[in-house]
């Protein structure tokens, strides 16, 4: 059995949200995600990344997310790859969604939790709240992954290097 190789499981089309598709998911959505979607949008963040995003790598100072490592499976490590190991810059959206944030779940080891103060578990999330919100806008489903190709897109669309892209 330890041989048997696991199904190859096609990768999904990239399908990049519109700043139209972006502005009304933040208008919309529930007031204690919109800092969550709007950071995941505009920093391109892996999901276990930002799930297991702790305050100690927020640097408010110099305006930097330092990617330290990334929740997967409820399990804190290690990111994804070395190179996965990155300073975020924070646009001015970011940095205000982290000071507003700050008000609230500062006093928490990890940025986004939930009630009771624990990390965000990403299929609750995905299941509870994005797909219904975007079942209500009427905008295309899609994985939360999409946020981290929609940041890239928008980053290519504003003229920004490929380079600095890739640091991001």
């Amino acid at each position: 059995y330890g041989k048997i190789k696991p199904l190859k499981v096609p990768k999904s089309d990239i399908k990049p949200f519109t700043l139209e598709e972006i502005n009304q998911i933040l208008e919309n959505c529930r007031p204690d995600f919109k800092e969550y979607f709007l950071i995941r949008f505009f920093t391109g963040m892996r999901t276990g990344e930002i799930d297991g995003l702790q305050w100690k790598y927020v640097d408010l100072d110099n305006r930097q997310i330092l990617v330290r490592q990334a929740l997967v499976g409820g399990e804190l490590g290690y990111t994804k790859t070395d190179h996965s190991q990155r300073e975020i810059e924070m646009s001015e959206p970011v940095y205000q969604a982290f000071k507003d944030l700050q008000s609230r779940t500062g006093h928490f080891q990890y940025v986004f939790v939930n009630k009771v103060g624990k990390p965000l578990e990403h299929n609750a999330v995905t299941k509870r709240v994005w797909y219904p919100l975007l079942r209500h806008l009427g905008i295309p489903e899609r994985n939360p992954y999409q946020m981290r190709h929609t940041a890239a897109t928008l980053w290519l669309a504003a003229g920004e290097s490929p380079e600095w892209i890739a640091q991001q």
